[in-house]
Protein backbone atom coordinates (compact mmCIF):
# COMPACT_ATOMS: atom_id res chain seq x y z
CA UNK A 1 0.00 0.00 0.00
CA UNK A 2 1.32 3.44 -0.96
CA UNK A 3 1.98 5.79 1.95
CA UNK A 4 4.25 8.85 1.99
CA UNK A 5 5.41 8.59 5.61
CA UNK A 6 8.57 6.50 4.99
CA UNK A 7 9.53 8.74 2.06
CA UNK A 8 9.05 11.90 4.10
CA UNK A 9 10.93 10.48 7.08
CA UNK A 10 13.87 9.48 4.91
CA UNK A 11 14.34 13.10 3.84
CA UNK A 12 13.83 14.90 7.13
CA UNK A 13 10.11 15.69 6.97
CA UNK A 14 8.74 13.12 9.45
CA UNK A 15 7.66 15.83 11.85
CA UNK A 16 6.53 18.40 9.30
CA UNK A 17 2.98 19.69 9.52
CA UNK A 18 0.98 18.93 6.40
CA UNK A 19 -1.32 21.34 4.62
CA UNK A 20 -3.23 19.80 1.69
CA UNK A 21 -3.56 22.11 -1.30
CA UNK A 22 -6.70 22.34 -3.47
CA UNK A 23 -6.94 19.53 -6.01
CA UNK A 24 -7.18 20.05 -9.74
CA UNK A 25 -8.78 17.84 -12.40
CA UNK A 26 -5.94 15.29 -12.29
CA UNK A 27 -5.19 12.50 -9.81
CA UNK A 28 -2.12 14.32 -8.48
CA UNK A 29 -2.31 15.74 -4.99
CA UNK A 30 -0.03 18.34 -3.41
CA UNK A 31 0.68 18.90 0.28
CA UNK A 32 2.60 21.84 1.75
CA UNK A 33 5.12 20.68 4.34
CA UNK A 34 5.73 23.06 7.24
CA UNK A 35 8.71 22.59 9.53
CA UNK A 36 11.06 20.45 7.49
CA UNK A 37 14.64 21.22 6.40
CA UNK A 38 13.36 23.77 3.85
CA UNK A 39 9.99 24.84 2.40
CA UNK A 40 8.74 22.00 0.24
CA UNK A 41 5.70 20.41 -1.33
CA UNK A 42 4.90 16.72 -1.48
CA UNK A 43 3.62 15.65 -4.88
CA UNK A 44 1.60 12.43 -4.62
CA UNK A 45 0.99 10.99 -8.08
CA UNK A 46 -0.76 7.60 -7.81
CA UNK A 47 -1.02 5.31 -10.85
CA UNK A 48 -1.75 5.87 -13.68
CA UNK A 49 0.04 9.16 -13.02
CA UNK A 50 3.80 9.12 -13.67
CA UNK A 51 6.23 11.57 -12.05
CA UNK A 52 9.03 10.94 -14.55
CA UNK A 53 7.85 13.49 -17.16
CA UNK A 54 7.77 16.11 -14.41
CA UNK A 55 11.28 15.38 -13.15
CA UNK A 56 12.67 15.19 -16.69
CA UNK A 57 11.18 18.55 -17.70
CA UNK A 58 11.93 20.24 -14.38
CA UNK A 59 15.64 19.54 -14.71
CA UNK A 60 15.71 20.48 -18.39
CA UNK A 61 13.84 23.76 -17.95
CA UNK A 62 15.87 24.65 -14.88
CA UNK A 63 19.06 24.25 -16.88
CA UNK A 64 17.53 26.50 -19.55
CA UNK A 65 17.22 29.31 -16.98
CA UNK A 66 13.49 29.12 -16.27
CA UNK A 67 11.95 29.20 -12.79
CA UNK A 68 10.58 25.71 -12.19
CA UNK A 69 10.48 23.88 -8.85
CA UNK A 70 13.73 22.21 -7.86
CA UNK A 71 13.44 18.45 -7.28
CA UNK A 72 14.52 17.89 -3.67
CA UNK A 73 13.89 14.15 -3.45
CA UNK A 74 12.10 11.52 -5.49
CA UNK A 75 10.67 8.03 -5.40
CA UNK A 76 9.61 7.56 -9.00
CA UNK A 77 8.37 3.99 -8.47
CA UNK A 78 6.01 5.02 -5.68
CA UNK A 79 5.00 8.29 -7.33
CA UNK A 80 6.27 10.64 -4.61
CA UNK A 81 8.30 13.81 -5.11
CA UNK A 82 9.55 16.52 -2.78
CA UNK A 83 9.73 19.75 -4.72
CA UNK A 84 10.62 23.35 -4.00
CA UNK A 85 7.72 25.36 -2.61
CA UNK A 86 7.23 28.62 -4.53
CA UNK A 87 4.71 29.86 -1.95
CA UNK A 88 1.10 30.88 -2.38
CA UNK A 89 1.31 33.84 -4.77
CA UNK A 90 0.11 32.18 -7.93
CA UNK A 91 -1.22 34.48 -10.59
CA UNK A 92 -4.80 33.26 -10.19
CA UNK A 93 -4.79 34.06 -6.47
CA UNK A 94 -3.28 37.49 -7.10
CA UNK A 95 -5.83 38.27 -9.82
CA UNK A 96 -8.70 37.16 -7.60
CA UNK A 97 -7.37 39.48 -4.89
CA UNK A 98 -7.53 42.45 -7.25
CA UNK A 99 -3.96 42.68 -8.61
CA UNK A 100 -3.46 44.69 -11.78
CA UNK A 101 -3.69 42.03 -14.49
CA UNK A 102 -1.54 43.72 -17.12
CA UNK A 103 1.83 43.32 -15.32
CA UNK A 104 1.01 39.72 -14.42
CA UNK A 105 0.03 38.74 -17.94
CA UNK A 106 2.98 40.61 -19.42
CA UNK A 107 5.37 38.79 -17.07
CA UNK A 108 3.72 35.49 -17.93
CA UNK A 109 4.13 36.20 -21.63
CA UNK A 110 7.80 37.08 -21.15
CA UNK A 111 8.41 33.77 -19.36
CA UNK A 112 6.46 31.93 -22.03
CA UNK A 113 8.67 33.41 -24.74
CA UNK A 114 11.71 32.11 -22.84
CA UNK A 115 10.09 28.68 -22.52
CA UNK A 116 9.49 28.58 -26.26
CA UNK A 117 13.08 29.65 -26.95
CA UNK A 118 14.46 26.78 -24.84
CA UNK A 119 15.91 23.74 -26.62
CA UNK A 120 13.54 20.81 -27.01
CA UNK A 121 14.60 17.82 -24.88
CA UNK A 122 14.49 14.34 -26.37
CA UNK A 123 11.50 12.15 -25.75
CA UNK A 124 8.68 14.69 -25.70
CA UNK A 125 5.46 13.51 -27.35
CA UNK A 126 4.06 15.42 -30.30
CA UNK A 127 1.17 17.83 -29.83
CA UNK A 128 0.41 17.90 -33.55
CA UNK A 129 -2.74 17.69 -35.65
CA UNK A 130 -3.06 13.94 -35.08
CA UNK A 131 -2.70 14.22 -31.30
CA UNK A 132 -5.03 17.24 -31.08
CA UNK A 133 -7.62 15.46 -33.23
CA UNK A 134 -7.53 12.41 -30.95
CA UNK A 135 -7.83 14.60 -27.84
CA UNK A 136 -10.73 16.55 -29.32
CA UNK A 137 -12.60 13.40 -30.27
CA UNK A 138 -12.11 12.05 -26.74
CA UNK A 139 -14.10 14.93 -25.27
CA UNK A 140 -16.25 16.44 -28.02
CA UNK A 141 -17.33 13.26 -29.80
CA UNK A 142 -17.13 10.74 -26.97
CA UNK A 143 -18.80 12.87 -24.27
CA UNK A 144 -20.32 16.12 -25.53
CA UNK A 145 -21.95 14.65 -28.63
CA UNK A 146 -23.94 11.87 -26.88
CA UNK A 147 -24.95 14.31 -24.13
CA UNK A 148 -26.19 16.84 -26.70
CA UNK A 149 -27.72 14.54 -29.31
CA UNK A 150 -28.66 11.48 -27.25
CA UNK A 151 -26.52 9.11 -29.33
CA UNK A 152 -22.85 8.78 -30.30
CA UNK A 153 -21.68 10.14 -33.66
CA UNK A 154 -21.28 7.88 -36.64
CA UNK A 155 -18.04 7.04 -38.39
CA UNK A 156 -18.63 9.68 -41.07
CA UNK A 157 -18.83 12.47 -38.49
CA UNK A 158 -15.61 11.26 -36.88
CA UNK A 159 -13.87 11.24 -40.24
CA UNK A 160 -15.17 14.70 -41.13
CA UNK A 161 -14.01 16.21 -37.82
CA UNK A 162 -10.57 14.66 -38.24
CA UNK A 163 -10.32 16.07 -41.77
CA UNK A 164 -11.45 19.52 -40.62
CA UNK A 165 -8.96 19.69 -37.76
CA UNK A 166 -6.13 18.46 -39.98
CA UNK A 167 -6.94 21.06 -42.65
CA UNK A 168 -7.06 23.82 -40.02
CA UNK A 169 -3.86 22.87 -38.20
CA UNK A 170 -1.66 21.50 -40.99
CA UNK A 171 -0.55 24.94 -42.28
CA UNK A 172 1.23 25.51 -38.97
CA UNK A 173 2.96 22.13 -38.64
CA UNK A 174 6.48 23.41 -39.32
CA UNK A 175 6.82 25.61 -36.23
CA UNK A 176 7.77 23.27 -33.40
CA UNK A 177 9.00 23.83 -29.87
CA UNK A 178 8.21 22.99 -26.27
CA UNK A 179 4.55 23.62 -25.50
CA UNK A 180 3.40 23.59 -21.89
CA UNK A 181 -0.22 22.79 -22.86
CA UNK A 182 -1.75 24.28 -19.68
CA UNK A 183 -0.20 27.73 -19.46
CA UNK A 184 -2.68 29.78 -17.44
CA UNK A 185 -2.64 31.77 -14.17
CA UNK A 186 -3.21 28.91 -11.72
CA UNK A 187 0.01 27.30 -12.98
CA UNK A 188 2.11 30.47 -12.72
CA UNK A 189 3.75 32.00 -9.65
CA UNK A 190 5.07 35.48 -8.98
CA UNK A 191 8.54 35.12 -7.46
CA UNK A 192 9.84 38.29 -5.74
CA UNK A 193 13.54 38.85 -6.04
CA UNK A 194 13.93 37.24 -9.45
CA UNK A 195 14.30 39.17 -12.68
CA UNK A 196 13.19 38.90 -16.29
CA UNK A 197 11.55 35.63 -17.29
CA UNK A 198 12.54 34.12 -13.94
CA UNK A 199 10.04 36.37 -12.15
CA UNK A 200 7.38 33.84 -13.17
CA UNK A 201 7.49 30.38 -11.66
CA UNK A 202 6.08 27.72 -13.98
CA UNK A 203 4.17 24.73 -12.59
CA UNK A 204 2.31 21.68 -13.87
CA UNK A 205 4.42 21.20 -17.00
CA UNK A 206 4.55 17.40 -16.91
CA UNK A 207 2.25 17.12 -19.95
CA UNK A 208 4.50 19.29 -22.12
CA UNK A 209 4.97 18.24 -25.71
CA UNK A 210 6.40 19.49 -28.98
CA UNK A 211 4.02 21.68 -30.91
CA UNK A 212 3.26 25.16 -32.16
CA UNK A 213 4.00 27.85 -29.53
CA UNK A 214 0.78 29.66 -30.43
CA UNK A 215 -1.08 26.99 -28.47
CA UNK A 216 0.37 28.22 -25.16
CA UNK A 217 -0.10 31.91 -25.85
CA UNK A 218 -3.75 31.40 -26.71
CA UNK A 219 -4.12 29.27 -23.55
CA UNK A 220 -2.90 32.27 -21.55
CA UNK A 221 -4.85 35.09 -23.18
CA UNK A 222 -8.03 33.12 -23.98
CA UNK A 223 -8.27 31.32 -20.66
CA UNK A 224 -10.94 28.65 -20.30
CA UNK A 225 -11.34 29.44 -16.60
CA UNK A 226 -11.39 33.23 -16.38
CA UNK A 227 -12.23 36.25 -18.52
CA UNK A 228 -9.28 38.19 -19.93
CA UNK A 229 -9.97 41.81 -20.84
CA UNK A 230 -9.04 42.90 -24.38
CA UNK A 231 -6.39 45.35 -23.17
CA UNK A 232 -4.78 42.63 -21.05
CA UNK A 233 -4.77 40.26 -24.00
CA UNK A 234 -3.13 42.92 -26.19
CA UNK A 235 -0.47 43.67 -23.58
CA UNK A 236 0.47 40.01 -23.19
CA UNK A 237 0.68 39.43 -26.94
CA UNK A 238 2.77 42.57 -27.37
CA UNK A 239 5.23 41.45 -24.65
CA UNK A 240 5.49 38.01 -26.25
CA UNK A 241 6.27 39.43 -29.69
CA UNK A 242 8.75 41.90 -28.18
CA UNK A 243 10.63 38.96 -26.66
CA UNK A 244 10.59 37.02 -29.95
CA UNK A 245 11.17 39.69 -32.63
CA UNK A 246 11.86 37.21 -35.40
CA UNK A 247 8.33 35.82 -35.52
CA UNK A 248 5.99 36.39 -38.47
CA UNK A 249 3.21 38.18 -36.59
CA UNK A 250 0.49 37.51 -39.14
CA UNK A 251 1.23 33.80 -39.38
CA UNK A 252 1.46 33.52 -35.60
CA UNK A 253 -1.91 35.22 -35.07
CA UNK A 254 -3.43 32.82 -37.59
CA UNK A 255 -1.92 29.93 -35.67
CA UNK A 256 -3.39 31.33 -32.46
CA UNK A 257 -6.86 31.36 -34.01
CA UNK A 258 -6.55 27.79 -35.31
CA UNK A 259 -5.07 26.35 -32.15
CA UNK A 260 -7.49 28.34 -30.04
CA UNK A 261 -10.48 26.93 -31.90
CA UNK A 262 -9.25 23.38 -31.34
CA UNK A 263 -8.52 24.03 -27.67
CA UNK A 264 -11.83 25.77 -26.95
CA UNK A 265 -13.86 22.97 -28.55
CA UNK A 266 -11.91 20.27 -26.71
CA UNK A 267 -12.04 22.02 -23.34
CA UNK A 268 -15.71 23.02 -23.61
CA UNK A 269 -16.48 19.33 -24.04
CA UNK A 270 -13.98 18.33 -21.35
CA UNK A 271 -16.21 19.99 -18.76
CA UNK A 272 -18.97 17.57 -19.80
CA UNK A 273 -16.68 14.59 -19.30
CA UNK A 274 -15.58 15.86 -15.89
CA UNK A 275 -19.24 16.17 -14.93
CA UNK A 276 -20.58 12.90 -16.29
CA UNK A 277 -17.63 10.58 -15.83
CA UNK A 278 -15.83 12.08 -12.83
CA UNK A 279 -18.68 13.61 -10.83
CA UNK A 280 -17.29 17.16 -11.00
CA UNK A 281 -20.21 19.29 -12.21
CA UNK A 282 -18.68 22.55 -10.94
CA UNK A 283 -16.51 22.68 -14.06
CA UNK A 284 -19.61 23.19 -16.21
CA UNK A 285 -19.66 26.86 -15.14
CA UNK A 286 -16.79 27.45 -17.56
CA UNK A 287 -18.71 26.11 -20.55
CA UNK A 288 -20.30 29.39 -21.72
CA UNK A 289 -16.91 31.10 -21.77
CA UNK A 290 -15.34 28.31 -23.85
CA UNK A 291 -18.16 28.28 -26.37
CA UNK A 292 -17.97 32.09 -26.69
CA UNK A 293 -14.20 31.91 -27.25
CA UNK A 294 -14.76 29.21 -29.85
CA UNK A 295 -17.27 31.36 -31.75
CA UNK A 296 -14.81 34.26 -31.77
CA UNK A 297 -12.06 32.02 -33.12
CA UNK A 298 -14.35 30.59 -35.81
CA UNK A 299 -14.78 34.08 -37.25
CA UNK A 300 -11.12 34.03 -38.35
CA UNK A 301 -10.18 32.79 -41.84
CA UNK A 302 -7.70 30.29 -40.41
CA UNK A 303 -10.57 28.40 -38.77
CA UNK A 304 -12.73 27.92 -41.88
CA UNK A 305 -12.44 24.09 -41.97
CA UNK A 306 -13.70 23.65 -38.41
CA UNK A 307 -16.34 26.34 -38.90
CA UNK A 308 -17.67 24.49 -41.93
CA UNK A 309 -17.80 21.20 -40.02
CA UNK A 310 -19.72 22.73 -37.13
CA UNK A 311 -22.09 24.59 -39.45
CA UNK A 312 -22.89 21.28 -41.13
CA UNK A 313 -23.44 19.26 -37.96
CA UNK A 314 -24.05 21.43 -34.87
CA UNK A 315 -26.79 24.07 -34.97
CA UNK A 316 -25.96 27.29 -33.16
CA UNK A 317 -28.71 26.59 -30.62
CA UNK A 318 -26.82 23.47 -29.50
CA UNK A 319 -23.43 25.14 -29.15
CA UNK A 320 -23.45 24.98 -25.38
CA UNK A 321 -22.96 22.32 -22.75
CA UNK A 322 -25.94 20.22 -21.62
CA UNK A 323 -27.05 20.42 -18.02
CA UNK A 324 -25.34 18.22 -15.47
CA UNK A 325 -26.01 14.55 -16.09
Amino acid sequence: MRHPDPFLAAHGYAGAARQPLPADASLRRYTRLLGGPRPALLMDAPPPEDVRPFTHLARHLGRAGLSVPEILAEDEAAGFLLIEDFGEANHATLLDAGADPIPLYAEAAEALAALHAAPVPPGLPAWDAAAMTKATAATFLDWWWPAAFGAPPGAAVRQELAAALHAMLAPYAEARGIVHRDYFPANLMRLPGREGPRRTGILDFQDAATGHPAYDLVSLVEDARRDVAPEVRRAAIARYFAARPGLDRGAFLGAMAAHGAQRHLRVAALWVRLDRRDGKPHYLKHGPRCWALLERALSQPACAPLRDFLDAHVPHALRRNPESG
